[in-house]
């Protein structure tokens, strides 16, 4: 498999999303799981399938760039909002990066780190490990770069993300991931009950990090990225369960910057699975 990954990073970023885009498509028509899902996740925020469609040609997109983040020659991007980081870094308090299920994840990690990391220490980001022991050995392999460490979803892991903060780094984490049974809350995700990880909140309160959300839109005609920064629309309740409802609060405003590019599919309603 990881000779297939270096294989296909290669190639073109304007292939790749074409091919993408086709294999987006492909997948919706031939799974009906994924269809009504899709649409009822949509559904649920408001959004009627011609309103989001081309979310399913972005996730293919998702899904073939992928190769060429990891192991290819960079990628162009750009940048808004950066103001916000540049003052939160100067306020040494750590930083927490919140991003949703929604274009490009797995850039804005990586464009953090080689803009930020010389300066202020390398970027923590969380990651559930891969079931498969092949595609587990890729993902460790593509991850392990310079200004970029992986912090995996277990006790050991929650620790090395305080530690960062703590030393006034930055880490981050996708909030609206559903935790596995007992790591979370239900809290409303677009007015419905979601599983949500208590996670993102518990670093905030216990530490004092600064909270900032981000995401990276795919740019059209493969021109690249741009990683859009926010911080949150009103400060962080100091009670827990509030603060995870906040936060969920946060996610969905982001979404609705670009319905298009959020992962309708992904299965935000379903029950966590046991614990290991």
């Amino acid at each position: 498999m990881l000779r297939l990954y270096h294989f296909a990073a290669g190639w073109p970023l304007g292939l790749l999303h074409g091919l993408g885009a086709l294999l987006g498509w492909l997948t919706w028509l031939a799974s009906p799981t994924y269809r009504r899902r899709f649409a009822e996740n949509a559904a649920r925020a408001g959004y009627r399938f011609a309103q989001v469609r081309a979310a399913v040609a972005h996730a293919g997109r998702m899904a073939l760039e992928t190769p060429r983040l990891w192991f290819g020659p960079p990628v162009p991007v750009q940048w808004q909002g950066t103001e916000v980081v540049d003052a939160a870094y100067a306020a040494r308090k750590g930083i927490v990066f919140l991003t949703p299920h929604m274009g490009c994840f797995e850039i804005t990690a990586q464009g953090l780190a080689a803009r930020y990391a010389a300066q202020h220490g390398p970027i923590t980001v969380l990651y559930r490990p891969a079931r498969q022991q092949a595609l587990a050995e890729v993902v460790e392999t593509a991850r392990r770069r310079e200004g970029l460490e992986t912090a995996p979803t277990t006790l050991s892991g929650v620790r090395q993300m305080i530690k960062a903060l703590r030393a006034s780094r930055a880490v981050g984490l996708l909030p609206d991931q559903v935790p596995p049974e007992g790591m979370g809350q239900w809290a409303p995700f677009f007015g419905v009950p979601a599983y949500t990880m208590t996670l993102a909140a518990r670093l905030l309160l216990q530490t004092g990090a600064t909270p900032l959300l981000v995401w990276g839109e795919r740019l059209p005609r493969a021109r690249g990225f741009r990683l859009h920064f926010r911080p949150l629309s009103a400060p962080l309740p100091a009670d827990l369960d509030a603060a995870v409802v906040h936060i969920n609060t946060e996610m969905e405003r982001l979404i609705r910057e670009c319905p298009q590019q959020y992962l309708w599919g992904y299965g935000r309603y379903k029950q966590p699975r046991p614990q290991a």
